[in-house]
């Protein structure tokens, strides 16, 4: 995408790169020195800048504060074998933002401020992008109501942001879930498929229940009757039962749409992975469990990539998943996508841009 967009920067007096701990990263506690935002008035996007990380300046009237219009990304950018800063799909993530933008009553941006925004963004930080294995620099685009004005209606003023942090592994270990037939993240005609803070100000309750139970995350079902499983606390899900890979279709306005859920699902058909995409019903899932059926699963998101599931909780009995083998379809696929990512493998698919 070619652009002559143009923008003041304005860097940091210190960078806190010095102070930094590479090797002991807390994911999401490290931010880097800068950080591109952009004002909506007027029915504009306007004084586009970069600027050293900083805290907000609120009214305690904020819009957002009080009813809630506020939207995000999850994105991620690597280090290559040659130096180079690689960005993974990040004209989906656009598009995303933009489709819950349009949900959330907010003005959609323009492909060029986010693209301009972001690698300009990059190219000042990069050398915020760890090195290590397994390490990448989290990035996160989000836009919010910057309106002063206690009234429940859409904001006329808006802020769009991206900062950045490098981060290590999410998950270190595989995870445990259980699934949640009580609570309910999305319904028909909700706010599910977007990507909205709303969303997971509502999930924290019955996952810190989940957690305290002692499970990592939960299998969210659907909202009507619960027999359903659709998407898990932090990722979409996938099944391989009797070797056949199933993931939830966001066709129904309850699940969001997963940028690496979609990667998975197009190395899968490249590579003639038996696919289906459907729901799978919790009495379904709890019958394979317990004759053995389910070879693997996973989740997919951006924090994690691919978060391999080792123990299921269903209706009171939890069931331990068997050791995948070396081949195992969630194992070739974190390598083949984390090959893409980094450099070290071809990209078929056009998924990488270079900052």
């Amino acid at each position: 995408m070619k652009t002559t967009l143009t923008f003041p920067i304005h860097q940091t007096r210190k960078s806190r790169l010095e102070e930094t701990d590479f090797s002991n990263l807390v994911f999401g506690k490290t931010i880097s020195d800068h950080m591109f935002v952009a004002d909506f008035k007027n029915g504009d996007w306007t004084d586009l800048r970069i600027e050293p990380y900083q805290p907000l300046q609120l009214s305690p009237a904020n819009a957002t504060l009080h009813y809630g219009q506020s939207i995000f990304e999850g994105m991620k950018a690597y280090r290559t074998p040659e130096g180079d800063i690689s960005v993974f799909r990040g004209d989906a993530n656009w598009k995303r933002l933009n489709e819950s933008a349009v949900r959330m009553c907010m003005p959609t941006i323009p492909e060029e401020i986010f693209m301009e925004g972001l690698m300009q963004l990059l190219d000042l930080d990069r050398d915020w992008v760890p090195s290590a294995k397994g390490a990448s620099l989290y990035i996160r685009p989000f836009m919010f109501a910057m309106d002063d004005y206690i009234g429940v209606k859409p904001s006329d003023t808006y802020r769009f942001m991206i900062f950045t942090c490098p981060v290590g592994n999410y998950y270190s270990k595989p995870v445990s879930v259980k699934v949640e037939t009580n609570y309910t993240r999305a319904t028909p005609g909700g706010v599910g498929a977007a990507k909205t803070a709303g969303n997971y100000a509502a999930s924290l309750y019955p996952a810190r229940l989940a957690q305290q139970a002692g499970y990592d995350q939960l299998l969210w079902t659907d909202g009507q009757n619960h027999d359903l499983i659709e998407e898990s606390g932090t990722m979409n899900v996938m099944f391989k039962i009797k070797g056949t890979l199933i993931t939830a279709p966001t066709t129904t306005g309850t699940i969001l749409k997963g940028i690496t859920r979609n990667s998975v699902i197009q190395l899968a058909k490249d590579w003639n992975e038996p696919l289906e995409e459907r729901f799978v019903k919790v009495s379904e899932l709890e019958n394979a469990l317990k004759n053995g059926e389910v070879d693997e699963a996973f989740g997919t998101g951006t924090a994690a990539t691919i978060a391999h599931i080792e123990r299921i909780h269903v209706n009171g009995v939890d069931y331990t998943l068997p050791q995948k083998s070396a081949d195992a379809f969630s194992h070739r696929v974190l390598a083949e996508l984390d090959g893409i990512k980094y450099g070290t493998l071809a990209d078929p698919h056009e998924w990488i841009r270079l900052v």
